[in-house]
């Protein structure tokens, strides 16, 4: 099934519930800050587990106290679509200190 990409207003209005993200081009992108690099490798095996479970991957990098996410679809050309900001808001929910607990 082809996903289409979101209009720049589309993207504004996602962007909008999610504090701490950002677009960047055609890149969704957020940094978590952790209090260890055990719980930045943990925070990394949920997300993980998340992008299998949407199907859907993004680029994540570990730091020592840090993940960096840069979320994109491949198959639309790397661009944003909703794939983006379901798996943006599903990583807000199990982020510590972050989202909904």
């Amino acid at each position: 099934m082809a996903v289409a990409p979101l209009s720049q207003k589309e993207i504004e209005d996602r962007i909008a519930g999610l504090p701490g993200w950002s677009a960047d081009g055609d890149r969704l992108t957020r940094t978590y800050r952790l209090p260890s690099h055990f719980a930045a490798a943990a925070l990394v095996m949920h997300i993980a587990r998340i992008q299998d479970e949407l199907d859907h991957h993004s680029d994540c990098t570990l730091g020592y106290h840090s993940v960096d996410l840069t979320l994109t679809t491949h198959s639309a050309g790397g661009t944003l679509t909703e794939r983006d900001f379901t798996l943006a808001r599903r990583v807000e929910d199990i982020a510590p200190g972050h989202g909904a607990h």
